[in-house]
C-alpha cells in the first residue's frame, strides 16, 4: 500500500479545477500544487530574461526553475505561489504569460522536467494536483481521478467575471477566443495532450455550482 494519497484533477482551461482542487486540499488537510503555475512560472522568467520561447531553448528556460522549489501556501482563504523566496502569485497570472504558456507547455523537455518535480512533491506528501496530464502522464497511479468540463462559453464567462473582479480590463470575445485557442493547442500537442484518463471520474460542471461540485468530488472519495 502507497505510504501516500494522490487526487488529480484535469480539464481545460477555465473549467474550474484550481478552486476546486484548492478547497478539497483544504478540507482533507493535502498539499495542493496547481501544475499550470509552474509552467507559468516558466514562462515567466522565459520571458523576463529575454529567452526565446522555442524549441531550441527548451533546457534554457527549465534551468531557470532549478535554483529554487516550489511552494503553494494558503493564506487565509488566499493562496500563494512561491519560487523560493520570490512570490510569483500576481506575475503568473499577467496577459503576456497567459498567451504564451500553452505554447510553453507543449515542449517535451519543459513537460518531462516538470514532471518529475510534480512526481516528486507527490511521493513525499499526501497530494491534490491538478492540471492536463496529471492521470494520464504524471500521476498515472493516483487514488483518485477527476476531469472536469464545461462548454467553452460558460468557462469563458467565468472567466471573464474573474477578470473583471480583479480589475482587469478585457472583453468577454477576447476571453473566449483566448480559451477556444488554448483548447486547440493542449488537445492536439503532440506530447501529453490533454486527454480524460480511462479510469477519471467525469464530472460536467455546466450546470454545477462550485459548491455542488465540491460535494460530488468529497462523496466519491472514501
Amino acid at each position: 500500500m502507497a505510504d501516500t494519497v494522490s487526487i488529480v484533477f484535469d480539464g481545460p482551461a477555465g473549467v474550474g479545477k484550481s478552486t476546486i482542487a484548492k478547497a478539497v486540499a483544504r478540507k482533507l488537510g493535502f498539499t495542493y500544487v496547481d501544475s499550470g503555475a509552474m509552467y507559468r512560472a516558466v514562462t515567466l522568467f522565459a520571458l523576463e530574461q529575454g529567452i526565446q520561447i522555442d524549441a531550441e531553448h527548451q533546457q534554457e528556460m527549465l534551468a531557470t526553475t532549478e535554483t529554487a522549489d516550489f511552494a503553494f501556501i494558503f493564506a487565509d482563504d488566499d493562496l500563494r505561489i512561491y519560487h523560493g523566496s520570490r512570490d510569483l502569485t500576481e506575475a503568473i497570472r499577467s496577459q503576456e504569460v497567459t498567451a504564451m504558456v500553452s505554447y510553453v507547455a507543449a515542449l517535451p523537455e519543459i513537460r518531462l522536467g516538470l514532471k518529475s518535480l510534480q512526481r516528486q512533491m507527490a511521493s513525499s506528501t499526501n497530494v491534490v494536483m491538478e492540471g492536463r496530464d496529471i492521470g494520464t502522464v504524471v500521476l498515472p497511479n493516483a487514488d483518485y481521478k477527476f476531469f472536469l468540463t464545461a462548454s467553452a462559453e460558460i468557462r469563458a464567462r467565468r472567466r471573464y467575471k474573474e477578470l473583471a473582479a480583479k480589475g482587469i480590463d478585457i472583453d468577454f470575445t477576447t476571453v473566449l477566443e483566448d480559451i477556444t485557442k488554448r483548447d486547440n493547442l493542449d488537445s492536439t500537442r503532440e506530447y501529453a495532450p490533454l486527454r480524460k484518463a480511462d479510469d477519471a471520474i467525469e464530472l460536467d460542471t455546466s450546470g454545477l455550482d462550485i459548491g455542488e461540485v465540491i460535494n460530488v468530488v468529497l462523496a466519491k472519495i472514501k
